[in-house]
C-alpha cells in the first residue's frame, strides 16, 4: 500500500523506535551518573518509571518530526546544504498522499488541520457520552462494570474523572486546531496571497500536533489523570504517570499554536493585494489577526505553567507545595493568563465567520465595519485583564476581586458591538436560509445566552455561589458552541464548494443543524438549571433526594442528538466531496476574492496579482466592485472591475 511510504507512517513508525531509544538514553544517563534505575521501594520505582518515560517520550516526539520530514529543509541548512526554493509537490505522487505528508501549500495544511481537528472532536466527544451515560441515572451504573477495570485498571470513579479531564482538554486541542484549519485555508486566499509567509514553519507547525496528540490521549494508558483539563496541583503533582502525558501533549500543541500565530500576522502585515488596505480587509482576516496576537504573546504562560509542574513531579522542585514555600496559587495565575485569553482564541475566529456569511445572505453592507473589526482587537486586548475572575474563590488577595470584575464586565462592550452589527446588518436584509446561514443564526442565539451567563460568573456575589457548579459548565459550552463549534460547520458547509468543487445536500445539512441545535439547547439549559439547583461539576454521582435523575437523563438523550447531528452532517461532507453536483462559479454570489477563482481553488491561488478598488461588504449597492481580478492592461487600456452581482 502506498500508505506505508507516507511521511505519516515513517514518523510513527519513528516516534515509537524513538521512545524506547529515548528511555534507553534516560536509563544509560543515570546509570553513568550513579542513579539508581530501579528500586525496591514502590513509591521510589513509580518516580524512576516516570523519569523514564517522559524522557522517552520528548525524544520519541522529535523523532516522528525527523521521521515525517518536517525538520528535513532545516537540518539540511544546518549541515551546509542550499535551500530549495521549489516547495511545489512532487507530481510523481498522487494527490491524495500530499495529505499524509509533508506539504507546504497553505490548502493542504488547512486541510490537515481540519481533519485532524475533527477526528480530536469525535474522541472528546465520545468521552463525554461515557461519562454522561454515567450521569443519567443517580449511583454509579454504567462505568461500575469489570471491563473497564480489567483493560484500564482504573476504579469507576478514577474513570469517570479520567473522562472527564481528558474530554475537556481534548476538546480544547480538537478547537485550537479548528482554528488553524479556518486560518491557514481562508487567510491567504482572502489577502490575494498564494501561500502563507513561511510554508516550511507552516507545515511544522501542523505536524507538531499529531505526537502532541497521541501523547495526550495516551494519558488513558498510562494511568489517567483526575484533574480536571485545569490541572491543579496539588492534584496534578500527586497525579498517576498519565498527568506527565497531559502535560507535555499540551505543550506540544502550544508550541504548535505560537508557530502558527507568527505565521499569520508576518503574512496578513506583508502579503496583502495591492490596495487592500487594513480597514479593506475582510472580517475574518480581523479576526484571525487578533486571535493571533493572542496566541503569540499569551501561550507561553500555560507552557511555562505545566513545565513547572513536570518539574516539580520530576526533580522534587516545590514551585507549588506550600510546605515547602511554594505557592498553589501562582500556578492559577500563570494558567488563568492564558486560558482565559484563550477563550477568546476559539470564539474570535467564529464571530469573524459569522460576520462573513450574514451580509452574504441578508444581501446587505456589514453594517459598522470598522466598529467590527477594532472590536475584535478590544475583546483580545481586554481579555489579557480578566483572568482572575477564575479565582474568585481561590483565596487570592480579596482587594484585587474587583478591579478583574469590572474588566471582566468591560468586555462585554466590544462583544455587543458585534452583536448590535449583526442585528443591523439582518435588519431589513434581503434573507435566505441555506445550511451555512441557518449555523450563522444558531451562532448567535447560542452566543448570546453565553454572553448573558457570564456576568453573574464575573460578579463576585454571585461567583462565590456559583463556582464550580453545572452553571459554569453550561456557560462555557454555549460559549464555545456559539462562538466556535456552530461557526466552524457555518465555515465548512460555506466554504465546502470552494474546497471541493461540489455542492453539499441541503436536506441533510438542515438536518445536521435542526437536531444538533435544538439538542444542544436542550443539553446545555439543563446544565444552567441543575448548577442554579446547587449540582457540582467534576463530580461522577449525586444525591437522587436532589432529583436531578429526570433532569440528567433527558441532558443525556439530548447529548446523543448532537453526537448523531454530527456523524449526519460529516456523512454529508464526505459523501457529497465524492458524489455531489459540480459546483459552478461563484455559488453564494459573494465578493470575496477567493469565489472569484476556480473551485477547488489551482495550487497557486492567483494566476496574477489582483487589486482592491472599493470596500468588502458592500452588497446591494451598485457599481461598488471590490476587486478588480483582470491582468494589468496593455497600454492606453482602462481596467475593468470585477462587478457586484446582485
Amino acid at each position: 500500500m502506498r500508505f506505508f511510504s507516507t511521511g505519516l507512517f515513517r514518523g510513527l513508525i519513528a516516534q515509537i523506535i524513538g521512545t524506547f531509544a529515548g528511555m534507553a538514553l534516560v536509563m544509560a544517563v543515570r546509570v553513568l551518573m550513579g542513579l539508581p534505575i530501579s528500586s525496591a521501594d514502590a513509591a521510589t520505582q513509580q518516580h524512576i518509571t516516570e523519569v523514564h518515560v517522559v524522557g522517552g517520550v520528548i525524544i520519541g516526539a522529535i523523532a516522528f518530526l525527523v521521521g515525517v520530514g518536517a525538520l528535513n529543509e532545516w537540518l539540511g541548512w544546518a549541515r551546509g546544504k542550499p535551500i530549495n526554493e521549489n516547495i511545489d509537490p512532487d507530481p510523481a505522487k498522487p494527490n491524495w498522499m500530499r495529505y499524509f505528508d509533508v506539504d507546504f501549500d497553505h490548502k493542504v495544511i488547512g486541510i490537515q488541520y481540519g481533519v485532524t481537528s475533527i477526528l480530536l472532536l469525535g474522541f472528546g466527544g465520545i468521552m463525554a457520552l461515557l461519562f454522561r451515560v454515567e450521569l443519567a441515572q443517580s449511583g454509579i451504573t454504567f462505568l461500575n462494570s469489570d471491563i473497564f477495570e480489567t483493560i484500564l485498571g482504573y476504579s469507576s470513579e478514577h474513570l469517570f474523572n479520567t473522562l472527564m479531564s481528558l474530554h475537556g482538554i481534548v476538546m480544547i486541542g480538537a478547537i485550537l486546531l479548528g482554528v488553524g484549519a479556518l486560518s491557514n485555508y481562508l487567510v491567504p486566499m482572502m489577502i490575494g496571497a498564494n501561500d502563507m509567509a513561511f510554508p516550511r514553519l507552516n507545515s511544522f507547525a501542523f505536524w507538531i500536533n499529531v505526537p502532541g496528540a497521541i501523547i495526550l490521549i495516551s494519558s488513558m494508558f498510562f494511568g489517567g489523570f483526575d484533574t480536571g483539563w485545569v490541572g491543579y496541583p496539588p492534584l496534578s503533582v500527586r497525579a498517576p504517570l498519565g498527568m506527565q502525558m497531559f502535560l507535555i501533549g499540551v505543550y506540544l500543541i502550544g508550541l504548535s499554536s505560537i508557530s502558527g500565530a507568527i505565521n499569520v500576522i508576518v503574512t496578513v502585515f506583508t502579503m496583502r493585494a495591492k490596495g487592500m488596505t487594513m480597514f479593506r480587509m475582510p472580517i475574518f482576516v480581523w479576526a484571525a489577526l487578533a486571535t493571533a496576537i493572542i496566541q503569540f504573546t499569551a501561550t507561553q504562560m500555560i507552557g511555562l505553567s505545566f513545565q513547572l509542574v513536570m518539574l516539580e513531579r520530576l526533580f522534587g522542585m516545590a514551585f507549588f507545595d506550600a510546605t515547602r514555600g511554594g505557592d498553589p496559587i501562582l500556578y492559577q495565575h500563570l494558567f488563568w493568563f492564558y486560558s482565559h485569553p484563550a477563550v477568546y482564541v476559539f470564539i474570535l475566529p467564529g464571530l469573524g465567520i459569522i460576520s462573513e456569511i450574514l451580509p452574504v445572505f441578508s444581501r446587505k453592507p456589514l453594517f459598522g465595519y470598522k466598529a467590527v473589526a477594532m472590536s475584535s482587537l478590544g475583546i483580545a486586548l481586554i481579555g489579557f485583564f480578566v483572568w482572575a475572575h477564575h479565582m474568585f474563590a481561590s483565596g487570592m488577595s480579596p482587594y484585587l476581586r474587583v478591579p478583574f470584575m469590572y474588566a471582566t464586565l468591560l468586555v462585554a462592550v466590544p462583544t455587543g458591538v458585534k452583536f448590535f452589527s449583526w442585528v443591523a446588518t439582518l435588519w431589513e436584509g434581503k434573507l435566505e436560509f441555506p445550511t451555512p446561514m441557518l449555523f450563522a443564526l444558531g451562532s448567535v442565539v447560542i452566543f448570546l445566552l453565553g454572553g448573558v451567563t457570564g456576568p453573574p460568573l464575573g460578579t463576585i456575589a454571585t461567583d462565590l455561589h456559583l463556582h464550580d457548579t453545572y452553571f459554569v459548565v453550561g456557560h462555557f459550552h454555549d460559549t464555545m458552541f456559539g462562538g466556535y463549534v456552530f461557526p466552524f460547520f457555518a465555515a465548512l458547509y460555506y466554504w465546502f464548494p470552494k474546497l471541493t468543487g461540489r455542492m453539499y445536500s441541503e436536506k441533510l445539512g438542515k438536518l445536521h443543524f435542526w437536531l444538533m441545535w435544538v439538542g444542544f439547547m436542550i443539553l446545555s439549559n439543563g446544565m444552567l438549571l441543575v448548577g442554579l439547583l446547587g449540582m457540582r461539576r467534576r463530580i461522577a454521582d449525586y444525591d437522587p433526594a436532589l432529583g436531578f435523575d429526570t433532569t440528567q437523563m433527558i441532558m443525556t438523550i439530548a447529548g446523543f442528538a448532537i453526537f448523531f447531528s454530527v456523524v449526519i452532517g460529516l456523512y454529508n461532507l464526505i459523501n457529497s466531496a465524492r458524489r455531489g453536483a459540480e459546483a459552478k462559479g461563484n455559488v453564494w454570489n459573494s465578493r470575496s476574492p477567493e469565489w472569484h477563482i476556480a473551485s477547488p481553488p489551482p495550487l497557486h491561488n492567483y494566476p496574477q496579482p489582483f487589486e482592491v478598488v472599493g470596500e468588502p461588504y458592500d452588497y446591494g449597492l451598485a457599481d461598488s466592485p471590490y476587486v478588480n481580478m483582470s491582468p494589468a492592461p496593455a497600454a492606453g487600456h482602462a481596467p475593468a472591475a470585477a462587478e457586484s452581482k446582485e
